[in-house]
């Protein structure tokens, strides 16, 4: 029989609820599919052991204390937690969790973050000169308060130092990434009939981001950018070009170009051309229609510019992108 491999999600209170249920969840799906063979055995650890109240009002009850962990640890994982303020939410780092966390990492075969764990993992200095994800709504705070971290917010998951380290992106990705790691211990095989069982695909198509670009930007802090945003929305079919936004702003081309992008992080091209992209991904999962329409009902003009933007935006194309994503027309 193989060593076991003996999995601890960290459960504290607030804690984002399928943070921690998807992955066991997962992970029990495995031993079912291999009899057993998979090995995994989860166990829950609290601050104390006994009842968690998670952020959903579910109540977990954790098999040990964080002070009863000790060494024996093969995969650590590390959920999130949130607190909402008027700007939005914030990821809370606990000290305790991540003084725990910084003492137990280091006898951890591996160690993944779930959603806005990663901040934790920031926290305790695991993060620290390398790329990670968190989910979308706290990127741009784990890159404030980490610099030294590499804040990539469109992946699903990211793997690095060697295999050592998974951070994963916002909520339900935790399915993908604990996937992921069944798919590394036991082969893809495995990973694949548990993918069955919870009904969804074993990857993401390549580039599929965790956001849709409505998500993706905060308000801008000046009004009159937030009315254009909301205006090019209404209208992608017209010349969108920098020109023709900034005389509808009456400004300089030049001037409107710097306020916009620092406004909204991205350029007027690249914020309308994702725009476009999110209007041709719905009439792409919903109906059959060619792709020179598609191209046209987005603004995108030509399939050949429809399948360019694709790359650029999602590295896939437009008819791969059907067939993984495709829905019942209404």
């Amino acid at each position: 029989m193989p060593s076991p491999h003996r999995v601890v999600i960290a459960a504290f209170p607030d804690v984002d609820l399928l943070d921690v249920t998807g992955p066991a969840e997962v992970f029990s799906l495995a031993n079912r599919e291999t009899s057993g063979r998979a090995g995994y055995q989860v166990r829950l650890a609290g601050p104390v052991a006994g009842t968690v109240r998670t952020s959903a009002g579910v109540r977990l009850l954790t098999d040990v204390s964080f002070d009863e962990v000790g060494e024996q640890v093969d995969t650590l994982l590390v959920p999130g937690a949130v607190d909402m303020t008027d700007d939005g939410p914030l990821a809370r780092v606990d000290s305790a969790v991540v003084e725990w966390v910084r003492r137990t990492a280091p006898h951890a075969r591996r160690v993944a973050s779930v959603c806005v764990g990663a901040h934790v993992l920031a926290a305790a200095g695991l993060l620290e000169g390398r790329t990670a994800t968190t989910h979308w709504s706290t990127a741009a705070q784990l890159a404030a308060d980490h610099p030294g971290v590499t804040v990539d917010p469109d992946p699903i998951f990211v793997r690095t130092d060697r295999g050592r380290l998974w951070t994963g992106a916002g909520i339900s990705a935790c399915l993908d990434l604990s996937l992921a790691l069944v798919a590394e211990d036991l082969g893809e095989e495995t990973a694949l009939a548990v993918a069955r069982h919870l009904v969804m695909y074993l990857k993401r198509q390549g580039g599929q981001s965790q956001f849709s670009v409505p998500l993706s930007r905060p308000a801008a802090g000046r009004r009159d950018i937030d009315e254009l945003r909301l205006w090019i929305a209404d209208h992608l079919q017209e010349d969108l070009s920098a020109r023709a936004l900034a005389a509808r702003m009456c400004l300089s081309e030049r001037h409107f170009a710097r306020v916009f992008t620092q406004e909204t992080g991205v350029s007027p091209a690249a914020y309308v051309e994702a725009a476009r992209v999110e209007v041709a991904r719905r009439v792409l999962e919903t109906t059959d229609c060619p792709l020179d329409q598609v191209a046209a009902a987005a603004g995108l003009g030509s399939a050949e510019t429809l399948h360019r933007a694709f790359r650029r935006q999602l590295a896939t194309t437009p008819a791969a992108y059907r067939r993984r994503f495709r829905t019942q027309a209404a």
